[in-house]
């Protein structure tokens, strides 16, 4: 018998701030740098910033110590204040591949008070394939991606 491959499934996140949509887009996108955490980077050297580009066709990338700007992957996708969809090319050992391509999808709904609904959403990860190293990704980038949401939800006042 043989055995089948498993879809891994999109990592998703609902979750309320105490902002408006308009406020909730800018903290993300506007101050991505102040905060993504310092300790989630790509290359040898340790991070010093964080960028989005405010545009479809953007790059995102950090922004490092020994002075290189290291791309994470483009925007694909900028609806300001609704949406913004970012490409993610960094593959299972989180190293650049411009070939690569999961999607992270960002939505920023209204709702009642003021308040938004953020529906995160991280797609397309049966592409980083089924070995060893692509499963170990998988399992930490669930709760990778707990903490760096954690990280914008305090730096919307939430």
């Amino acid at each position: 018998m043989s055995q089948a491959t498993i879809k891994p499934a999109a990592i998703k996140k609902t979750f309320t701030l105490r902002a408006t949509p308009e406020r909730a887009f800018q903290v993300f996108t506007a101050g991505f740098g102040g905060w993504w955490p310092r300790t989630h980077y790509v290359g040898p050297s340790p991070l010093t910033g964080a960028v989005i580009e405010p545009r479809e066709g953007g790059r995102w990338y950090g922004e490092h110590e020994d002075g290189v700007e290291r791309p994470w992957g483009d925007v694909l996708t900028w609806d300001p204040p609704g949406r913004l969809v970012l490409a993610w090319r960094l593959n299972a050992e989180f190293t650049y591949d411009p070939d690569l391509l999961t999607e992270v999808d960002v939505r920023f709904v209204a709702i009642d008070g003021g308040e938004t609904r953020v529906d995160f959403e991280h797609r397309g990860l049966e592409r980083f394939g089924d070995s060893e190293g692509a499963a170990r990704a998988l399992t930490g980038m669930n709760t990778g991606w707990d903490l760096i949401l954690g990280n914008f939800r305090t730096a919307t006042g939430d």
